[in-house]
């Protein structure tokens, strides 16, 4: 089996934080995000592996809950790892397929890894229909976070709090990856690439006996 080599992300020139190639199968996933990489690439380029110099995270006690999400709490129903496959390809439905990152040998190899467990899902229900959630992978105490999608209202805010409000008490980081204005409203801070890699690198070698099924829903 072919095995790659990251390069340490603090190595990198600071207008080039990415490194170009390899195979989207579970073990390269794997090591590229213990060394502090994610994939992000668009339809027809070439695979590309993220490590940039300015990193979102979320301290999951931060995550902020707005009034407007609150009804929403006790309006839908939240399942964690319930059905990981039916989640990641919501996400992957729900998106142009031009400027999607999402395709089907990251489906695959994304589901392989929730088998694995690795990879875990927040889902939303209405009325038993699956209308949002989240997924990413855990490594020690930090959740990457891969992609949300809400098909009705609040749906991802209320995967995202539910995440947030299980993880607190066991001393998790959720990274966010790259900000934006969503995730910046939701409490998101952006860090440093260095300050991002000191904590990282700290608590992905952390061991938590976590169950990520047995996560209770949030109700406020």
């Amino acid at each position: 089996m072919k095995q790659y080599i990251f390069p340490n992300p603090a190595m990198l020139p600071k207008e080039a934080s990415f490194c170009i190639g390899g195979d989207l199968k579970p073990n390269t996933i794997i090591t590229a995000y213990k060394s502090g990489y994610f994939p992000w690439f668009m339809p027809g380029d070439p695979i590309i592996w993220h490590s940039p110099q300015k990193r979102a995270i979320f301290f999951p006690d931060e995550i902020k809950l707005h009034k407007s999400t609150k009804p929403f709490l006790k309006k839908y129903e939240v399942k964690f790892d319930h059905d990981f496959t039916s989640l990641i390809n919501l996400c992957y439905k729900s998106r142009d397929k031009n400027e999607t990152w999402l395709n089907d040998e990251m489906l695959k190899a994304y589901i392989k890894l929730a088998n694995l467990g690795i990879a875990h899902s927040v889902e939303v229900y209405f009325e038993n229909e699956l209308i949002g959630g989240l997924y990413g992978l855990i490594f020690g105490k930090v959740f990457c976070g891969e992609s949300m999608v809400s098909i009705k209202k609040e749906a991802s805010k209320v995967a995202l709090i539910n995440l947030g409000k299980n993880l607190e008490k066991y001393g998790f980081l959720i990274d966010a990856q790259v900000i934006n204005p969503h995730l910046k409203f939701m409490g998101a801070k952006e860090i440093s690439q260095k300050e991002f890699l000191t904590i990282y690198y700290k608590l992905i070698d952390e061991n938590t006996n976590l169950d990520f099924k047995k996560f209770k829903p949030f109700y406020n």
